[in-house]
């Protein structure tokens, strides 16, 4: 099957793109020095991808991605980077087979992770805008975990504010800080790893012992307005089903594209605006009704949770179709 043969709106990714974005972290960043966070993909066949270029430790924002990798067999080293208070989920991760680490960031969560049956956890500590303790209450957090039987394996933390800036100076700026803190904290707590970082800063933070980067295997415009190396291989097919005077329409809309980092792009085109189920647009040069268009999204995190297969395809041919088997929670 070719990708212009695929149902509309069809989410695909570039095999050959997939291969070299893989092969640039894994020389960057080889074995478990990557911890790659599967949120970015939510796809199981995706990560034996990076597990068979030696990043056999992985990063998850959910239970449902941590089980899914231990039902696959990847479940040598997971950590749920995300607070949990669910007992339920907590004892399906402690009894999962899987080697299990979560982060903790409060006297709550940590009780929550010992009552279930948790072994390991990392403190998160606040370096930007996401979850985390406060610096100075690391180490008394740390110490409260040991006393309830968890071994504290290090710390984490997210510089998120500096992500997704497309100025590099501010970034290394923001990333500095954010990670002095971090070291901070892990003076106080003690444990083998610092984890953090991700596809905006894989260049940059060279202070974590581990980095969670998910984003870098496909991309997405939002990253790709940087001066990254990786290449964009995530696209969702679509057909134009309307045309107007002055603009067009095609069949991939909200419901198929993640739209919290703004439009998609549409090469030779500008978009005008989406809906649930239609994207309008003016093309630079005119379009027929049954023509294909491809779709590039703004963020590859939610669009792939749209979706409940990924193509794979080679020189326009689909040679593959994973499973996007860990959505939802």
């Amino acid at each position: 099957m070719l990708v212009e043969d695929l149902p509309t709106p069809a989410l695909w990714a570039d095999a050959d793109a997939l291969g070299s974005n893989l092969a640039t972290m894994a020389a960057a960043w080889p074995g478990t020095r990557l911890r790659p966070h599967v949120k970015a993909h939510k796809c199981t066949s995706l990560a034996r991808e990076q597990a068979s270029r030696g990043h056999t430790a992985f990063t998850c924002a959910t239970p449902a991605e941590v089980l899914g990798l231990a039902r696959a067999g990847l479940g040598d080293d997971i950590l749920l980077a995300n607070q949990c208070l669910d007992p339920g989920r907590l004892e399906a991760m402690a009894h999962s087979g899987a080697r299990v680490t979560v982060a903790v960031d409060s006297e709550a969560t940590i009780a929550a992770a010992a009552m279930a049956g948790i072994a390991e956890v990392l403190i998160e500590v606040r370096v930007g805008f996401r979850c985390g303790c406060a610096v100075g209450q690391a180490g008394p957090l740390a110490a409260t975990a040991r006393r309830l039987g968890l071994g504290v394996r290090g710390v984490m933390g997210y510089e998120g504010h500096a992500m997704g800036l497309t100025q590099r100076s501010e970034r290394e700026r923001l990333t500095a800080g954010a990670m002095e803190r971090l070291a901070e904290a892990h003076e106080a707590v003690g444990g083998e790893i610092v984890s953090g970082g991700g596809t905006g800063t894989w260049d940059i933070n060279h202070w974590v012992t581990e980095l969670q980067a998910g984003s870098y295997v496909l991309m997405d415009t939002a990253y790709s307005a940087q001066d990254q190396p990786f290449v964009q291989g995530l696209f969702i097919s679509a057909t134009v089903i309307s045309v107007a005077p002055g603009y067009a329409v095609c069949d991939a809309g909200l419901k198929a594209l993640g739209m919290d980092h703004g439009n998609p792009t549409i090469e030779g085109a500008e978009i005008i605006y989406c809906a649930d189920e239609h994207t309008a647009f003016v093309p630079d040069t005119p379009v027929r009704v049954g023509d294909r268009i491809t779709v590039i999204p703004a963020h590859i995190d939610p669009t792939m949770a749209k979706h409940p297969v990924l193509h794979v395809a080679q020189r326009g041919e689909v040679v593959d179709t994973w499973e996007i088997d860990l959505r939802h929670w």
